[in-house]
């Protein structure tokens, strides 16, 4: 290939007479070439060096980044669904188990008297597993919990099996002479069990950050699936056992083989060619943010308080009225009507747990596809919804601690099943409503600070919600209703 040249002037020295001159005495050099390169052009994208030179990456990484792959068979999608269910199992497990506990565990028939625990379980149930959860959620409002992902995760999972094989071990046990200490060693079991949950369902969202977000909606689709699943069990194994000791045995084991499903599909995440690039292009894309971080002050929490506020309001509300009723009230309305297509004895996990957990998926789903009312107006049939708690009480609520002197105002079944739907989805679809409408309220810097004032007044609301529930068998005992 030709090469093309430029005259410079120089003065006559002995290394020079050697060079190439011209007619005129001018040394004649080679004009500088452009350098080569690559196409389609692999230096012109602005990395730094290292990553042009691959350092500190293995082949297989180097491959991954060059040919990002596809969630082949949604496989990973499915994954995320699946630690989505085991993150709300034990807090469903053992409300759904309330017929368990109530009807065999603490009966008369089994203890040989009357005790106080079969009146106060799910009461204190819903207490125990929604406290733990109230501390680490306003904890995490203000305080930035780090740690290893897998010790987290690990820990978290192996903690609830060991729960779940004492709470199979507990019902094989013959503890009709200590109901007391039984009643109590199931609330420390369902704390451990919460709080290790806590930090098991807090590292689930952090690993699905890693992956793009439909798979953090595929761990919320799982957190709304898990009621279903553990109301369907139930429902299986009381059809298919002789009794409700065998019922709660095959139930509970059930919840074992879900949290072995979790440990072992966590495992086989990073064996995933899909899973490995997300995971290495996040930690590259984390590096990138440190290394560009400049010191900032804390959040202004009270700004941010302030412009979220009507949602705040929503959300509490919203999980208020939910918890005031369900599961407490909702689980002690009884069958009106003899004849009703639901048997007694199915009558409540159909009626109660199925009816709910089914219909608040549903509003759940709608709320992804319909936002109606506005961010301004969404307090209107939120503070509607309050008119549920009055609307349950008229129906056939019969507590079992007390004498009802309230007369029952709505005795058909049927009536009954359409509040008890209509309450769910607007459960769902209003609590989702007002957790995506929390974080738009506010800059979006401070997104994720709203995003966690929203989870702990969602929470807030819950152990409200739960606290009422506990004066709700007063109300319709009062004598003034005579």
């Amino acid at each position: 290939m030709a090469e093309t040249y430029t005259k410079k002037e120089f003065g006559a020295g002995i290394e020079e007479q050697t060079l190439l001159k011209d007619s005129n005495a001018t040394r004649i050099v080679p004009k500088p070439a452009e350098p080569v390169r690559l196409s389609p052009g692999w230096e012109g994208t602005g990395k730094p060096d290292d990553e042009l030179n691959f350092k500190g990456m293995t082949m297989d990484d180097a491959s991954l980044e060059l040919n990002p792959p596809r969630d082949r068979l949604n496989l990973i999608f499915f994954i995320m669904v699946l630690h989505g269910i085991g993150a709300l199992l034990p807090w469903n497990m053992f409300i759904t188990a309330k017929e368990y506990f109530t009807n065999y565990k603490f009966s008369s028939n089994y203890t040989g008297a009357e005790t106080v625990y079969r009146e106060y379980y799910i009461s204190s149930i819903t207490l125990s597993s929604q406290t733990p959860n109230f501390l680490f959620n306003w904890l995490n409002v203000f305080v930035t919990m780090g740690g290893d992902l897998t010790t987290r995760i690990v820990g978290g999972l192996c903690c609830q099996v060991l729960i779940f094989v004492s709470t199979v071990v507990m019902a094989m046990v013959d503890s009709s002479g200590w109901p007391g200490i039984f009643f109590w060693i199931t609330m420390i079991i369902v704390v451990v069990s919460n709080t290790a949950n806590g930090i098991y369902q807090n590292s689930v969202y952090g690993m699905a950050a890693k992956l793009p977000p439909k798979y953090t909606g595929a761990v919320i689709l799982g957190s709304n699936i898990s009621g279903v699943f553990t109301a369907v069990i139930s429902l299986i194994a009381q059809l298919m056992s002789p009794n409700l000791r065998t019922a709660a045995i095959y139930y509970f084991m059930t919840a074992l083989f879900v949290l072995l499903a979790c440990f072992d599909t966590y495992f086989a995440l990073p064996i995933n060619r899909f899973y490995r690039y997300n995971e290495m292009m996040y930690h590259k894309e984390d590096r990138k943010r440190k290394s560009e971080r400049h010191f900032s002050s804390r959040p202004p929490y009270w700004k941010i308080f302030k412009q979220c506020s009507p949602q705040l309001l929503n959300i509490f509300l919203v999980f208020f009225v939910t918890l005031s009723l369900f599961p407490d009230v909702h689980s002690s309305i009884v069958r009106s009507n003899p004849d009703f297509i639901i048997p007694e004895y199915i009558y409540m996990s159909v009626m109660c747990f199925l009816t709910f957990n089914i219909f608040a998926v549903l509003g759940s789903t709608i709320a992804s596809y319909v936002q109606w009312p506005s961010k301004k107006r969404l307090i209107i049939p939120v503070a509607l919804r309050l008119l549920y708690i009055p609307l349950f009480l008229l129906c056939k609520y019969i507590p079992s601690s007390v004498e009802r002197t309230l007369p029952v105002y709505i005795a058909n079944d049927r009536v009954y099943f359409i509040i008890a739907v209509t309450m769910a989805i607007s459960s769902g679809y209003f609590s989702s409503l007002s957790m995506m409408y929390c974080p738009s309220m506010v800059d979006p810097q401070y997104a994720s600070t709203a995003g966690m004032f929203g989870a702990a007044f969602l929470i807030t609301g819950i152990c409200s919600g739960l606290c009422a529930a506990l004066i709700m068998p007063t109300i319709v005992s009062l004598s003034i209703w005579q």
